[in-house]
């Protein structure tokens, strides 16, 4: 049996995130995309993943759930046996990032997270396609069906993440860095960076693909990931 794959959704964001690579993935082996909720922080949504998780696994996750991926790396190295690595960033977050993300809590709890979603983020996510209103629909929905309430959880757990370049480096198994060519939130060279603290990591450039390319290149990143799952 082929190791089972853990797919870690990005800020906001579901399973249906990854709809098309779960269809295609499953055909050879157990898929799981858990939530991300419960927590304010990233090491407890992390303990709690892992407690769920099956004893080894191989592991991608895109933007926060690339931040997380890494977290959960760092508590639980030896049960991972490939890591993918999806338009994120492994650095703390800066201090004009914090005062935005306390500026967002503060605003979603006042009831503002769609303004915040559709006038902040919405329009950083894509490039340009005959999808992106579509895409940016389901963004919509899926952030809307989470709630304000994880929305503050996941901006706190993001206000206060931690520098993981040391967990790259410890990284040995198997790891694809993949990211759109027109990522505005976490730009190529982040993912440059990456590939090149982990020790024989492949980067993988996505053309015409922004922060969201399970979304924008559905069948590059399924090809992608089933290469990744297939290296040696």
């Amino acid at each position: 049996m082929n190791d089972p794959v853990l797919l870690l959704p990005g800020f906001m964001c579901d399973h249906r995130l990854f709809t098309q690579q779960v269809t295609q993935l499953q055909l050879s082996r157990p898929v799981f995309v858990p939530a991300m909720t419960g927590a304010d922080n990233l090491a407890d949504m992390a303990a709690h993943i892992l407690r769920d998780a099956p004893q080894s696994f191989a592991l991608a996750g895109l933007s926060m759930g690339g931040i997380l991926a890494m977290e959960m790396m760092r508590q639980a190295p030896s049960r991972v046996t490939r890591l993918a690595l999806l338009d994120t960033n492994p650095l703390a977050e800066t201090e004009v990032g914090k005062v935005r993300r306390i500026r967002q809590i503060a605003e979603a709890k006042r009831g503002g997270m769609d303004a915040i979603i559709a006038d902040e983020m919405k329009p950083l996510y894509l490039s340009d396609s005959a999808k992106t209103e579509s895409i940016l629909a389901l963004c919509m929905t899926m952030a809307r069906d989470l709630g304000s309430s994880v929305f503050i959880d996941q901006s706190r757990a993001l206000l206060e993440r931690i520098d993981q370049c040391d967990t790259l480096r410890a990284i040995s198994v198997p790891c694809l860095i993949l990211c759109g060519a027109d990522d505005k939130l976490c730009p190529v060279e982040k993912h440059q960076m990456m590939a090149e603290l982990i020790s024989g990591a492949r980067l993988r450039i996505i053309d015409k693909a922004g922060h969201l390319p399970p979304l924008e290149a559905p069948h590059l990143v399924t090809e992608a990931l089933t290469d990744w799952l297939g290296a040696c």
